[in-house]
Order: structure tokens, then C-alpha cells, then sequence
């Protein structure tokens, strides 16, 4: 289990390798554009949040267990985020396709957000949509040939699967404060939490998901795994199948 300060440091190192050549030129086909540009216009301005409620829910947390170094290490994750949005727009700026400002699934989180201080669900919630995000950029990666936005995509998914390790933590120590009781109906909602979630962004973004060689099932199946693998993480029992 790492400590705040460990994130601290890990972010701070992370913000200033460059992974991404900009010298290139975007070669994306008709073919490709098709099929995955509204998603893209979607991810960059999800990833584009100034974050104001989750680090106003980190701060209330951060208080009450006394940890202010938390909330940097809450900071610096969503700079790491908006890093992402800022380059998925540079690319749309470069193809000459235009930044959405609104979007029905961003605006549908964005309320649920609005009303949430909670840091427990935040945490979860954040969970789901980077182990989305991870199969979102995959198969973005696949749906292209395009050796500029592979890069991108490369870089955000080194940079999700540190994200994941960090909320994942987080939500173990919040996991294991709680009563027995309260973890037993936890891993319930927590899984039904998980699925809903999941199909939503699948309804949402099934093109590039098919693009990027998935099925539903398929789509499914992995995260699944990832449910499995987040509640192995925060509890020592075996994690409820979805089936």
C-alpha cells in the first residue's frame, strides 16, 4: 500500500516524460474516422473536467482522516487526466474536427457528480471508467493505423493503469474501515455498481469497442475480470460472477 506522498512523487515524475512525437503528421482514414471520431470528441471532453467535486470530496476526506497530502496526490491525478483531454483535442484541432461542448453520457456523469461528496463512490466510480477507459483506448488503438494517435492512446493507457492502482488503494483503505456488516452489502452493490456502469459506456462507445475487435461479450468478459481483480484487491474473498 503506497502512501500519498508516493503519488505525489509518482505524478510529479510521470508530467514530464513525453511520449507522444507531435512532430508527426495524423494520418487517419475516412474509413477509421467514421467509425471512431464521435467517441473521440466524447473522451476528450469527459477527460477534460476541472475536477471541482471530486477534489472538494477529497478535501472533506483528507480531513477527516488526516491525510492533506492526499489531496495533492488528488490534484496532480486530475491534471494527469486533463493532460489526456488536452491531447485528444490537439489531435482533433489537427484533423480539423471541432471539440464538442456537450454530450448526453459526459453531461449524465457530470450531474451525478454535482450531487456527490462522497469519497467511497467517487473512488468506485472512478474505478469503472478507467478500467472502461483501458478497453476505450485499446480498441482505439486497434480501429487505426494512424501512428499519432496510437502514441496518444499508448500514453494514456500507461497512465490508466497507474490511476486504477492508486483509486483501487484508496478504496481498500476506505473498504476495510467499514463494519461487517457494511462490506457483506458493499461487494453487491459494488457489482451491480460495476455492470450498470459498464453497459452504459458500452452502449455508448460500441463502435469503437467493435472496431477495436470487441463483441459485447467480449467487452463483458474483460470487464468482468477487472470487477474480479478490483474486489480481490480490497477484500481476501472471492469476488461474485456476474452470471
Amino acid at each position: 500500500m503506497y502512501t500519498s506522498q508516493y503519488w505525489i512523487n509518482h505524478f510529479r515524475a510521470n508530467g514530464i516524460v513525453k511520449r507522444v512525437n507531435w512532430d508527426q503528421q495524423p494520418a487517419i482514414t475516412p474509413t477509421e474516422m467514421a467509425a471512431v471520431l464521435p467517441s473521440l470528441q466524447a473522451w476528450q471532453l469527459g477527460e477534460t473536467s476541472e475536477g471541482k467535486h471530486l477534489l472538494a470530496a477529497a478535501t472533506k476526506y483528507a480531513r477527516h482522516i488526516g491525510d492533506s497530502h492526499y489531496v495533492y496526490a488528488v490534484q496532480l491525478f486530475i491534471k494527469e487526466e486533463q493532460k489526456h483531454g488536452n491531447n485528444l483535442g490537439q489531435y482533433l484541432d489537427m484533423i480539423g474536427k471541432p471539440r464538442i461542448k456537450k454530450n448526453w453520457g459526459d453531461t449524465l456523469f457530470r450531474r451525478i457528480r454535482y450531487f456527490n461528496t462522497n469519497m467511497e463512490i467517487w473512488t468506485l466510480a472512478v474505478i469503472i471508467v478507467e478500467s472502461t477507459a483501458q478497453i476505450f483506448y485499446q480498441s482505439l488503438n486497434e480501429a487505426t493505423q494512424c501512428a499519432l494517435l496510437k502514441e496518444i492512446c499508448t500514453d494514456i493507457l500507461i497512465d490508466e493503469a497507474y490511476h486504477i492502482t492508486f483509486q483501487t488503494e484508496r478504496l481498500a483503505i476506505i473498504f476495510d474501515g467499514k463494519s461487517n456488516f457494511s462490506k457483506e452489502w458493499r461487494k453487491t452493490a459494488y457489482k451491480y455498481f460495476f455492470y450498470a456502469t459498464s453497459c452504459l459506456v458500452w452502449f455508448a462507445h460500441r463502435k469503437v469497442f467493435k472496431a477495436g475487435g470487441n463483441t459485447f461479450a467480449s467487452y463483458k468478459k474483460k470487464m468482468e475480470l477487472k470487477y474480479i481483480k478490483t474486489l480481490k484487491t480490497i477484500t481476501d474473498v472471492q469476488a461474485m460472477l456476474w452470471v
